[in-house]
């Protein structure tokens, strides 16, 4: 099992890690985050469809076909933190030492949506505050890493709680 989640998981994290650092100077070092999300969630998912094959892997070759949900989402969870730490470092990296400004474009941009759409000036006075105090507490490292572990370790448990459904299969017994 050892060998199976750390491909799987490092070939995972080379891939989102690879993805994020593409779109990162694609478009956020540019300001522009309009569908950084939506890139960001499908990288995510694309990168984590290692899961299945490495579930699947398992299965096959070392289970003899069969492996239980328990085991299946085990396999699953240890390929997602491999690939999330391999996601939080490459963050780390690319926000200190490429992208140090990121809060402070991403706030501007929030704020100048947030005109385009009307927003009241208390509004935009309580995000900008918000937003503030929020780049404040991204500058410590640990915070950082902690909320960026958050972004992609719910997508990698749900796809691991999915797949380990979809792959559970019982032992056949000769009759």
């Amino acid at each position: 099992m050892k060998k199976i989640v750390i491909v799987f998981g490092c070939i995972a994290g080379i891939i989102v890690a690879t993805l994020m650092f593409i779109s990162l100077a694609m478009y956020a070092s540019k300001g522009n985050f309009e569908n950084g999300m939506l890139y960001g969630y499908a990288s995510m998912l694309l990168a984590f469809s290692l899961i299945f094959v490495g579930i699947k892997k398992y299965r096959d070759d070392i289970g003899n076909g069969a492996i239980s949900f328990g085991k299946a989402f085990k396999i699953g969870l240890f390929i997602t933190l491999i690939a999330s730490t391999f996601y939080v470092g490459a963050w780390l990296v690319e926000y200190y030492f490429y992208i140090p400004d990121f809060m402070e474009k991403y706030a501007a941009y929030s704020i100048d949506k947030m005109k385009v759409a009307g927003a009241s000036v208390a509004e935009i006075e309580k995000q900008t505050k918000e937003m503030q105090g929020f780049a404040e507490m991204y500058k410590n490292p640990f915070f950082n890493a902690m909320m960026t572990y958050m972004e992609i370790i719910p997508v990698g448990l749900l796809v691991s709680v999915v797949c380990a459904f979809i792959l559970k299969k019982k032992v056949q017994v000769a009759i």
